[in-house]
Formats: structure tokens, sequence, C-alpha cells
């Protein structure tokens, strides 16, 4: 969408948008001009941006394909986003044609867009919601439609959390979606952190208060893997994104760490 003058209702054109910017990072379209500034003003506080960007969509195909070789059958991908290649349920449908997802988010650009692109799909569905509100999402029309609670499902919160401050309480919006799964079910999240380059994820932090609609609140990676209370981490645990069961060797960078984002998958446990 590179037509700033035609505003989806609901935009804020003073600032940039957090599902724009990433479609922006993956070399999308559908982001205004206010959006790849923010962008072109990250890049400048860490140059591997969209490649950082690449590495977490990379890992979100992974993951995918893993919980499809597991059984699972059901997504819930909070947080969505724009979509670009590699949606979830493209991914999930190839593996198991009739795979059921819903994507969530509330960014009227992403949800204009997931609407377009799942029209003729009777499987997947987008929900217009505020993760936030875990009851909402979850009672909302499409989720209930698309979703057995009475068969595993794996939630996604993929490079979601850290735009939720501690006054908003991550740790309980994931319990309050972890407790509405049945046993076996799953979560597969992505999590920026403050600990490897303290000062880019502080600079980082900055940008997106000055120039988004939403903060960003790195964390260490303790306070992550609290984030799967009643879930059992699978191998290789709660690693740097490229870390987490790559395709190929020469996918592992020389300097995981330099990917500041933490990513892992677990089963429900309790």
């Amino acid at each position: 969408m590179r037509d700033e003058d035609v505003l989806p209702r609901d935009v804020d054109p003073g600032k940039a948008s957090v599902a724009r910017m990433y479609d922006a990072m993956l070399g999308g379209e559908h982001n205004f001009a206010i959006d790849r500034e923010a962008v072109a003003a990250f890049t400048a506080i860490d140059p591997q941006v969209r490649t950082l960007a690449r590495a977490n969509r990379a890992f979100l195909g992974r993951a995918v394909r893993f919980l499809v070789d597991a059984g699972v059958r059901q997504f819930i991908d909070l947080g969505s986003g724009i979509p670009t290649q590699g949606n979830v349920h493209e991914v999930a449908q190839a593996g198991a044609p009739g795979a059921r997802v819903v994507y969530v988010d509330n960014d009227p650009v992403a949800v204009a867009h997931s609407e377009a692109l799942l029209a003729d799909n009777a499987d997947a569905t987008i929900v217009s919601a505020d993760i936030r509100r875990p009851a909402d999402v979850l009672s909302s029309p499409g989720v209930r439609k698309l979703i057995d609670f009475e068969q595993p499902v794996a939630v996604l919160m993929i490079t979601i959390l850290h735009f939720i401050t501690r006054e908003e309480a991550p740790a309980g919006i994931v319990a309050a979606f972890r407790d509405a799964l049945p046993e076996g079910s799953w979560l597969a999240l992505t999590h920026a952190t403050d600990e490897d380059r303290p000062d880019t994820a502080a600079a980082v932090g900055q940008l997106y208060r000055d120039r988004a609609t939403s903060p960003v609140t790195a964390r260490s990676h303790d306070e992550i893997a609290s984030l799967f209370d009643g879930f059992d981490l699978v191998e290789p645990g709660l690693v740097h994104v490229p870390l987490w069961r790559p395709d190929r060797q020469e996918d592992v960078p020389e300097n995981p760490s330099q990917y500041w984002v933490y990513a892992g998958v677990g089963r429900k446990s309790r």
C-alpha cells in the first residue's frame, strides 16, 4: 500500500505501525512512508534489522512445520501482522490439508489484507481483536467457528509480547490463553532480549516510543523463559532465533547473539 492518500479507518498517519514496519522490513509493499522512515531509523541503529526480520519469519515456518509433524491441526496466530510469503495457513495446509488457522490482529491494514487473502479459504480467518484482552479473542466468532478446544491447539506469539508492557502483564496474557487450551497444546513465541546488546535494545525501545504506535519492552532470557510457565520447552529450548532447529547448518551465523531475539516452542503440561 504505497498510496498514503487513502488511509484505512482508525489509522494514525503520524505514527508508524508495528505491523506495517515489519512488512517493510520483509520487503513488502503494504506500508506507508512513516513506516519506511521508522525502519530506516531502526536500520541506522542495527544494520542487520532486515536480516533479523527474515530470520524471525524463517523460525515461524520451521515451528509450524514442526507442529504439523507433531500432529497439530489448529493454530491461533496472535499479532499475525500483514500477510506475506510463508503465512501460517500456507505452511500448515501444505503439510496437512484442512488445517485450521485463525489470525488475530488489531491493525486495520493487517486485517484488511488478511480478509482479502483468506476470502476463499474456508479453513482460515482473521479476527480483529487485541491480544491484551484474551477473553475477547477466545470468544470471537472466528475462533469459535474454526477452533475445537477439545483438540490440541498451537498458539503462536511471534514478536508480539515485547510490545506488551510490564503493566499490561504479559505473563497473565499467556496464562489466559494457556488455561483455555487442552493438555497437549502448544505455544511458540519469539521475543526481543536486552541481554546481548543492551544499548541497541534501549535505542530501539526509544525509537518505537517516539515513532510507533506500540512501545518495545525487551526482556532477559529468564523473563522470556518464564512466559512458558505450564509448557515444557522442546529441544533446543529457548535459544537465539537462528539456532532453533535450523534447516541447514550454514543458516547458523557465527555470532547468534547478534540476533537479539529468543525463540522457543513448548507443549502444555498442565
